[in-house]
């Protein structure tokens, strides 16, 4: 078992609450993603679980084994840095075998666990090259296969593919998905990038000003976004956000946004004032849609456009076809699939819950 809990987890510099009591459980054999913009807290609290940070208060469980005080070596787990922190002068082999060394183990067991790592990460002709002559993502391979080896309770990666340019990310992520499948270790990732976060994630864990703002699956955290940080910060282009207009109240079918009624399928629980939220990929365009607007600008992305418009409750972004003839200061009309709209508490800016929302959520 190498399930991870923390418990209150709380660090301070000074007057200076990096991380705010925290409490989480890493379920043992997850790959679980800490995300966040930077300053967030997600690296202090990745530095508490490998003990290269010391908790101000709170506790730190590995394995239902209190590690809170313990050094890093004494944790039994692996760490994978941005920067690779290889030895330039050894080989990728050497490199490898470093830890294993330092643990003693005899050298038929070094070869063994060297040559196992280096055919997982497809590495095994480069084992003695040294270090230097390496492209970035082969650098990376090396670190991998160094934390690896250990076969650890726990890998603690933070931002590991932050260096690499955006081809390789891309092929890391498939790498370390299919590498954490093969292996099946609890994995506690860093990142500030969204798209890593939902391309590795089985859960993911949205951190603002040291406190957690969502814990949950990249499915539900994209379709019940628990407040307004949450639904901007993940999706490109991000979550529209419109004013509504008057309270929302009970058994009504439509919300006001801009002075434009618009319907929305199922009674939506007493909100006061809310905003209406909805993705890009759910605002179409209609001739005979119920929100007007003046098109902004359109970006072209291959395999969609994203046009920004003006409408009476405020600029949306409307994704559409590529081959969408619609420019730049045309009068269009909007239409919405309410089915995926949400609404938020204007003042508090938390997620209402509505009939809707609750019978999606029992679903999964």
């Amino acid at each position: 078992m190498s399930e991870i809990r923390l418990s209150n987890l709380r660090r301070s510099f000074g007057p200076a609450v990096a991380v705010r009591d925290i409490n989480l459980t890493i379920e043992s054999g997850k790959f679980v993603v800490l995300l966040g913009p930077s300053g967030c807290g997600k690296t202090t609290t990745l530095r508490m679980i490998a003990g290269l940070e010391m908790p101000t208060s709170g506790q730190i469980l590995l394995g239902g084994k209190d590690v809170t005080r313990l050094r890093p070596r004494e944790r039994d787990i692996a760490m994978v840095f941005q920067l690779f922190a290889l030895y330039p002068h050894m080989t990728v082999h050497d490199n490898i075998a470093f830890p294993l060394r330092n643990e003693g183990l005899p050298r038929a067991e070094v070869e063994r666990r060297v040559a196992e790592a280096a055919e997982v990460l497809r590495i095994g002709h480069l084992l003695r090259s040294r270090i230097g002559g390496l492209s970035g993502g082969d650098r990376q391979r090396v670190a991998l296969g160094r934390a690896i080896v250990r076969h650890p309770q726990a890998y603690l990666m933070d931002e590991p593919l932050g260096t690499l340019d955006s081809e390789f990310r891309e092929l890391m992520c498939v790498e370390l998905r299919r590498l954490h499948n093969r292996l099946a270790t609890t994995t506690v990732f860093v990142t500030h990038d969204q798209n890593e976060a939902m391309a590795l994630a089985d859960h993911i864990v949205i951190m603002k000003d040291g406190e957690i703002q969502q814990s949950d699956t990249p499915e539900r955290i994209h379709r019940f976004p628990a407040n307004t940080f949450v639904a901007g910060f993940i999706g490109r282009p991000p979550m529209n956000f419109l004013t509504v207009e008057g309270p929302v109240v009970r058994a009504h079918d439509a919300v006001s946004l801009g002075g434009h009624r618009v319907e929305v399928p199922t009674a939506l629980a007493e909100a006061g004032r809310a905003t209406f939220g909805i993705r890009p990929t759910h605002v179409r365009l209609d001739d005979r849609g119920p929100l007007p607007g003046i098109v902004q600008g359109v970006e072209f992305f291959g395999s969609h456009r994203v046009v920004s418009v003006d409408t009476p409750a405020g600029r949306l972004n409307a994704q559409v076809e590529r081959d969408s003839a619609v420019r730049p200061g045309e009068r269009i009309r909007l239409g919405f699939d309410t089915d995926h709209a949400v609404l938020f508490d204007a003042a508090s800016g938390l997620l209402v819950p509505s009939r809707t929302t609750a019978a999606q959520q029992g679903r999964h």
